[in-house]
């Protein structure tokens, strides 16, 4: 898969194409354009070359002296999903996590189902108390902002509370990498590690998990898909968040296939159980 950032470089690219695209079938100079729309001669070849990223009213403007006012809705559409898409985590932290946390639970209260892939960590959704006040501790420290750990690790149990009501499903694929990755002390992991046991006897979760010797696809970030409405994937330095339909696709085909290499039922408790006994070693 494509890194964040490439997929930002690739969704201004694909907007950019259709710009230029549209002026060429009206016949149109890129003067041309800017003399009917009264911008600066070379504002189109800005645009055209990204140089200069369109406003809202720009695209408006450019579909409407090209003869295509029907595409200028979705173009600005596309305009807000590149916006959307790459927000960095700097950004977004700088007051703490505990915001975070709470702008989050509409986009989950929404959701009826979610699919979600991990390859080294345990989902937010299952985690106990202590795995998420460890996991934070240290991207507060990693990421010099302020402390509210206590606080954000409140409102995450709180969201957990989605998978109890509404007749929500999820589907969880982790990899073994993702059980024995130490996160906080032996006590930490070992409570996380039953707890998971515990919420995969639920009816509405799926939980599958990909033996380490079985790995046959190629490594990726984790990502989480909310029905067929975004799927978001975290980063080092950013959060992506991907709305265009076919690339959505493309994450569910990677999730069909990571589940296609995953173990259920006794074979994925086995592998928990395993590595609750590694813990001692």
């Amino acid at each position: 898969m494509s890194s964040p950032s490439r997929a930002v470089d690739q969704a201004k690219h694909a907007l950019r194409a259709r710009l230029r695209e549209m002026r060429l079938a009206a016949h149109l100079t890129g003067r041309d354009l800017a003399n009917l729309a009264g911008w600066h001669s070379s504002k189109v070849s800005r645009i055209e070359h990204g140089r200069q990223t369109p406003s809202e009213h720009d695209i408006t403007i450019w579909c409407r002296h090209c003869g295509a006012e029907d595409q200028a809705g979705d173009l600005v559409a596309s305009l807000r999903t590149i916006d959307e898409m790459y927000v960095e985590w700097r950004r977004m932290q700088r007051t703490g996590l505990q915001r975070l946390q709470k702008a989050a639970i509409p986009l989950y209260e929404r959701t009826s189902r979610f699919r979600i892939y991990e390859p080294s960590l345990i989902p937010g959704l299952f985690q106990t108390a202590d795995y998420a006040l460890s996991l934070m501790r240290a991207v507060v420290t990693f990421r010099e902002i302020p402390d509210d750990t206590a606080e954000a690790v409140k409102v995450r149990m709180q969201r957990q509370q989605v998978l109890t009501s509404g007749g929500r499903r999820c589907a969880v694929i982790l990899e073994e990498a993702a059980l024995r990755t130490r996160i906080g002390d032996t006590e930490v992991m070992a409570g996380q590690l039953g707890h998971l046991l515990a919420v995969a006897t639920r009816s509405n979760i799926s939980l599958g998990i990909i033996p380490i010797r079985d790995r046959a696809m190629w490594p990726t970030n984790g990502f989480w898909i909310f029905d067929e409405e975004r799927v978001l994937v975290e980063t080092l330095s950013a959060e992506l968040t991907v709305t265009q339909p076919h690339e959505i696709a493309l994450y569910a085909k990677a999730f069909a296939q990571f589940a296609e290499l995953a173990v259920y039922g006794p074979a994925a408790r086995t592998l928990i159980a395993s590595a609750i006994a590694a813990l001692d070693m």
